[in-house]
């Protein structure tokens, strides 16, 4: 037995009444006594649900509602585990049976939730200033503005890129209001046996987006900041899915700014065979192989990695996208035997994959990994457009590696498709492959292409 079976007790003698329990004295239910706790939990809140369905929410003056909020709901959602701390939402009530109170605040009192809930001291003061989000639904506006106020605390955003952001969801909600009747961005997130009509709805307001943008570029943008919306909703586990993730496959979108140079597998097999040390060896993987930003492997601390499992990965707490992982398709034999050098060579290692002893951080910047990355580019005689590499070239070329990847995994499913009767590869892949083997065959071709760009021999 172990501590859920403890608090299964407790639940019992709570609920039931019939007997007492003392501290010193914990009694271990059996499994049966278990299941006629979780049967009677069950009943509970099946009646609770039945209760809710027969209020008869259209005779309730705002009054009532306003008594009626502090008698039943906000005692139910503490109840549920709901954090009060924050402004309740609609996904909130219809979570302990509540739900036709929107509808009647609607209908009777022409009322949205967001303002009843003023009313009862739910005056959110991180609100944004009124901004016309153009839509009705209270459940998107309220995550639209949560993320929104995510992006102005935590990402060290400018005011105007955060700005840019924000209307370009609004468009996206609005054109999504305008192709499906409302903007209910959330509803059909939680669980996957929808994601692929959700993909569907989302891919014909991406149409939309195609027909009034001029230019891929502006397409691309669109589509950046609608799936970082999604994967945020992800973070809270408010999605189990990001409907937009493969959106980009669906077009030709290029984008044709100049600066946009990456290296070439042939490029980066030069580089990796002009190493002359541990450090830079590291440095080229980091910046091609993982594509990490520069400053991300200047500040690189072994605390981050998980390189035991079948997923080795590095762990990031912040990033400029959020929190998240990267993960070691190739090279983390390579990691590992540098972690064990540097622990060897210096017992008190601070832990940092580039440490230094001048730097109050305690490791090099970002600057310092750019220098001798061109370093490492000068001795190889790697030139784009006859100047030296960038270190952000190095990461462009794991994304079009990943892309290049993403398209060979589809060319591998024509077969699949067309026996489902199917011209369109990316139906398999959305439709009848899990998420667990899409990710799968993609890091399968994904470390074709990385073994074939790091093999000097």
């Amino acid at each position: 037995m172990g501590y859920g079976d403890v608090w299964m007790e407790r639940q019992l003698l709570h609920t039931q009444g019939t007997r007492t329990w003392r501290l010193e004295s914990i009694w271990f239910p059996r499994s049966d006594e278990i299941a006629q706790c979780h049967d009677r939990m069950q009943r509970s809140a099946e009646t609770m649900s039945s209760e809710s369905e027969r209020i008869r929410w259209s005779h309730k003056s705002l009054d009532d509602l306003r008594s009626f909020w502090a008698g039943h709901i906000e005692p139910a959602l503490r109840h549920a585990g709901h954090e009060l701390d924050d402004r309740p939402t609609y996904h909130d009530l219809l979570d302990v049976g509540y739900g036709g109170l929107q509808d009647a605040l609607r209908e009777q009192h022409e009322l949205t939730l967001t303002e009843f809930l003023r009313t009862v001291g739910f005056d959110d003061a991180d609100e944004s200033d009124g901004y016309p989000w153009g839509i009705d639904d209270e459940t998107t506006v309220h995550e639209l503005e949560s993320y929104i106020r995510t992006l102005d605390r935590r990402r060290n955003l400018a005011e105007s890129t955060i700005r840019t952001k924000r209307s370009r969801l609004a468009t996206y909600a609005r054109l999504y209001r305008d192709e499906h009747g409302r903007a209910n961005l959330l509803d059909r997130l939680t669980t996957l046996d929808q994601r692929a009509d959700e993909i569907e709805r989302v891919l014909a307001v991406f149409d939309e987006l195609d027909r009034d943008l001029d230019s891929d570029e502006s397409k691309l943008r669109y589509l950046g900041d609608v799936s970082q919306f999604y994967e945020h909703l992800q973070r809270r586990g408010k999605a189990a899915y990001d409907p937009a993730e493969t959106i980009d496959m669906e077009y030709g979108w290029d984008r044709p700014d100049p600066d946009n140079a990456a290296l070439s597998s042939d490029q980066v097999r030069q580089l990796y065979g002009a190493v002359d040390d541990p450090d830079e060896e590291l440095l080229v993987l980091a910046l091609c192989g993982w594509g990490l930003r520069r400053n991300e492997v200047a500040s690189l601390h072994v605390s981050q990695l998980v390189l035991e499992g079948d997923d080795p990965h590095i762990h990031f707490e912040e990033r400029k996208n959020g929190p998240g992982t990267v993960a070691l398709i190739y090279g983390s034999e390579t990691l590992s035997d540098r972690i064990d050098a540097l622990g060897e060579r210096d017992r008190e290692w601070n832990g940092y994959l580039f440490p230094s002893r001048r730097a109050d951080s305690g490791h090099v910047v970002g600057e310092t990994i750019q220098a001798r990355f061109q370093r490492v580019a000068d001795r190889a005689g790697v030139r784009v457009r006859s100047e030296s590499p960038t270190s952000k070239m190095g990461r462009r070329f794991w994304y079009t590696t990943y892309l290049d990847s993403q398209k060979r995994l589809l060319e591998n499913l024509d077969a699949i498709a067309a026996d489902q009767g199917s011209t369109d590869p990316s139906v398999v892949l959305k439709n009848y492959l899990s998420e667990t083997e899409r990710r799968r065959y993609r890091r399968k071709y994904m470390r074709e292409r990385l073994a074939k760009a790091f093999r000097t021999a």
